[in-house]
């Protein structure tokens, strides 16, 4: 009897276990998977402003782990370690002495544009993939470099812009690619703010920005590379065929070193994407417009889209969310180093030499007064 009582409370306990991991159809669902472990990053340099959003965005995420900083700036590391709350152990004045005592499994730059070779040259030495802040690099030259020292230590590089992780963007790229406006014709992209000393950009962050060695340029670089990502992108990653560049100093008592107004025209076989880059807009801005054979579509900000189709009246619609891999720069990482995802498309490495390739041109151009053609090989 006692047997039989023991095999009725096994068998109700079963059954307890079973409907807790049932849905609501009453069907079994997979236990829920353990928590994945951290990422592993370690940062290369603090004097990209972008760090302090870094910190602000994913200290308290669970799917991330800091396990070293490398900042020869004492003072800048100082800095951060009392906003953040970073222990002083995190800290290292080299980066290759940080690999070597931290091993990460990613090392994410915010050094200036000039460095970002130098720092993906050592990390591919070590097997060290890289996502650093937008753009690639300087110059076609060192896009090159780059990319030679990813494939020699078979390592992803990675770009991250802002604009990546825009739903709106997103969603421009799927009407188009979907032909619900036609075939592309124009692409407008608008990016900039008031000028990094008007928005009050930190000290170390406005050194480099208005150095033309360490950030190429001035609102040509450091804004033309989100018109040129976002073109490159939506052409299915064809170089344009011509680039054509004017640049200007309203402000030289601010930026006597560096532009701080850039217009590039590109041209493709049957479309034009005209960038503008501006330190001298009213307010921050990264939109852009695509015209196609049937339509136009407009971003408004992260989120939402203008739609206007021939015989229709223009609507407004919310943007679709993202898929999760896709949702900013850690979830992007995240899956390409631990879940296998092929990098594509604005973050790729392929994608950002040849913006480095149109933003080289374009400098060239800005500088000689002529369209500069380029070559259907490098």
């Amino acid at each position: 009897m006692r047997r039989n009582s023991l095999l009725a409370v096994f068998v109700m306990s079963l059954a307890v276990l079973a409907g807790a991991n049932a849905d609501s159809r009453g069907q079994t669902q997979p236990a829920a998977k353990k928590e994945e472990a951290p990422l592993r990053v370690a940062l290369a340099g603090l004097a990209h402003g972008h760090a302090f959003g870094f910190f602000d965005q994913f200290q308290k995420r669970t799917d991330l782990q800091v396990v070293g900083i490398a900042e020869g700036d004492h003072q800048l590391a100082a800095q951060f370690a009392k906003s953040y709350g970073l222990a002083p152990g995190l800290f290292h004045s080299d980066l290759e002495e940080m690999l070597k005592a931290t091993h990460p499994q990613a090392v994410l730059a915010y050094t200036n544009t000039y460095d970002h070779r130098r720092v993906v040259e050592i990390c591919a030495r070590y097997g060290v993939p890289v996502m650093m802040e937008k753009p690639l690099a300087v110059s076609l030259e060192d896009a090159l470099a780059i990319e030679k020292a990813a494939r020699a230590g078979r390592i992803h590089v990675l770009v991250n812009y802002e604009t990546t992780w825009y739903r709106s963007n997103q969603a421009v790229y799927d009407l188009a690619h979907e032909s619900a406006i036609g075939g592309i014709r124009k692409i407008v992209v608008h990016s900039g703010h008031r000028g990094p000393r008007e928005i009050g950009v930190g000290p170390e962050f406005l050194a480099w920005l208005t150095d033309p060695k360490l950030n190429g340029a001035g609102a040509l670089f450091d804004f033309g590379c989100y018109g040129a990502d976002l073109a490159t992108w939506l052409m299915d990653g064809h170089r344009p065929d011509s680039v054509t560049a004017v640049t200007q100093q309203i402000k030289p008592d601010v930026y006597p070193r560096v532009d701080d107004e850039a217009t590039i025209i590109l041209t493709y076989p049957n479309a034009q994407a005209i960038v503008q880059a501006s330190w001298n807009w009213p307010f921050s801005r990264k939109d852009m417009e695509v015209y196609g054979q049937k339509g136009y579509a407009i971003t408004v900000g992260r989120d939402t889209v203008r739609v206007r189709r021939l015989e229709e009246v223009e609507t407004s619609t919310d943007a679709k969310p993202l898929e999760k891999t896709k949702e900013d720069s850690v979830s992007y990482l995240r899956a390409v180093l631990l879940g296998g995802l092929k990098p594509d498309g604005q973050s790729s490495l392929e994608t950002n030499v040849i913006v480095t390739e149109i933003l080289d041109a374009a400098r060239q151009s800005a500088a000689t007064g002529k369209t500069v053609s380029l070559a259907e090989t490098r």
